[in-house]
């Protein structure tokens, strides 16, 4: 009799065996996810947690993006002005520094060799103001080429650079130091000329020339561009340079670039590349992604705890439904079907609706930031504080995968108990107190 009622029921569609979702179980599952009065409680459950899926996944896909905009944007500022590889002499000074930069350029896979003479200074106004900053001395062809600066001068231009009578600011030590183009800036220098009263500091004002913004404030308030050859009068390094920074055509390419630059190189030299010299920096930021990726999962994570709940209550209002479709002929499968189709197309739906609302949040980002410090009347992201001038937000393809199939993963998995324990239940059991 039981097999029989069982064939009746596979031929009218009540849980066929072997159709794994029928159309019959698909409607029950529609029907019980759809609110009446009684089952309020039930579907506002339900509704806690379609949000709590959207919100937990948009945030993910937001703040990942977010973060990987901050890291294509720091390594573009900090590689746009240093080199990929900064080569400094080892058995002696780079006086040959210019025949050298040509044996560096022949080499397959190098850009640009950029010789440098840098120093740390104290910069002053006639305003009466004063900070620290670095002297980079550099050729104004190479800095020509070199069009994180070149392409950004805000205010006044290289003419007086290329002449040799004037320096390149950053516009936030401008700022700081209230200059403008044309006025005169003061350098002190502790490396100065030997008396015999000791060390005497050099000082030399220099015109100003032009205003430069790369758009990383570190460097926009600290940084000046000083002529190469007045740069080795200034630091008595005259007919040398301190180290030639290289700059090439793929920076992750490095390490099979270094045995063809000493090569070239022909003497001993020392080499260091980017990635040593901001290992604390990225390693900091790579940890920073993994923690908050971890911290946001749980937001899904209880999402997925709130579907359980939700489907154990539903399965404990609907005993009776379950326990009538039972001794219609629906088989246990059919039944564990139909509640974890409740559940997945929660989940589902969440994560689909999280994806768009990241989505959205993610590429108009720099407009929503805008707003609320408008709304607020606050600057929400300080240039001084985070380096960059605007939010950046870079959506990676795999990463939102990752975060779409950790999603549906948590959200599957936290139907199967409560379709199970409807599975189980006992018809007769179910129907006794009915």
């Amino acid at each position: 009799m039981a097999e029989a009622a069982v064939d009746r029921s596979s031929k009218s569609g009540l849980g066929p065996a072997g159709k794994p979702f029928s159309i019959f179980e698909r409607m029950v599952a529609w029907r019980y996810l759809r609110a009446r009065r009684k089952e309020a409680f039930i579907s506002v459950i339900a509704g806690f947690s379609f949000v709590g899926i959207m919100l937990g996944v948009a945030t993910l896909i937001i703040v990942m993006a977010v973060m990987n905009g901050f890291r294509t944007e720091l390594v573009s500022r900090i590689l746009g002005i240093n080199g990929h590889m900064i080569i400094q002499p080892v058995d002696g000074p780079f006086t040959d520094y210019a025949d050298l930069v040509k044996k560096f350029e022949a080499v397959p896979g190098v850009k640009m060799a950029l010789p440098l003479v840098e120093g740390q200074v104290l910069a002053s106004s006639q305003t009466g103001g004063s900070t620290g900053a670095l002297v980079r001395g550099t050729r104004a062809e190479d800095l020509t080429k070199l069009k994180t600066v070149s392409d950004n001068i805000k205010s006044g231009d290289m003419v007086g650079f290329a002449a040799g009578d004037g320096v390149l600011v950053g516009t936030r030590m401008a700022d700081q130091l209230g200059l403008r183009v044309g006025d005169l800036i003061t350098l002190t220098s502790p490396e100065g000329d030997v008396t015999p009263m000791g060390i005497n500091p050099r000082i030399k004002s220099y015109k100003v020339s032009g205003l430069f913004e790369i758009g990383m404030s570190e460097y926009d308030a600290s940084i000046i561009y000083m002529p190469l050859e007045e740069s080795q009068l200034y630091f008595n390094a005259d007919g040398l340079v301190q180290s030639i920074e290289l700059f090439v055509n793929n920076p992750d390419d490095i390490d099979n670039l270094r045995p063809k630059v000493e090569a070239a190189a022909g003497r001993q030299i020392a080499i260091t590349d980017w990635r040593q010299r901001n290992q604390t920096f990225f390693s900091a930021l790579q940890v920073e992604r993994n923690v908050m990726f971890m911290i946001l999962t749980l937001i899904v994570l209880v999402a997925a705890l709130n579907i359980i709940s939700g489907l154990i209550m539903l399965v404990k209002d609907k005993g009776s439904d379950i326990a009538i479709l039972r001794t219609m002929g629906a088989s246990s499968g059919a039944i564990m079907r139909i509640f974890f189709m409740t559940g997945a197309a929660i989940g589902i739906v969440g994560t689909i609706a999280g994806v768009l609302l990241g989505v959205l949040v993610c590429v108009n980002i720099e407009s929503i930031r805008q707003f609320f410090s408008w709304v607020s009347g606050t600057v929400l992201f300080d240039p001084q504080l985070y380096f960059l001038s605007q939010l950046p937000a870079e959506m990676d393809v795999s990463e939102t995968v990752s975060v779409v199939v950790m999603a549906l993963t948590l959200s599957f998995i936290a139907t199967i108990f409560p379709a199970w324990r409807a599975s189980r239940l006992d018809p007769v059991q179910a129907l006794r107190y009915e």
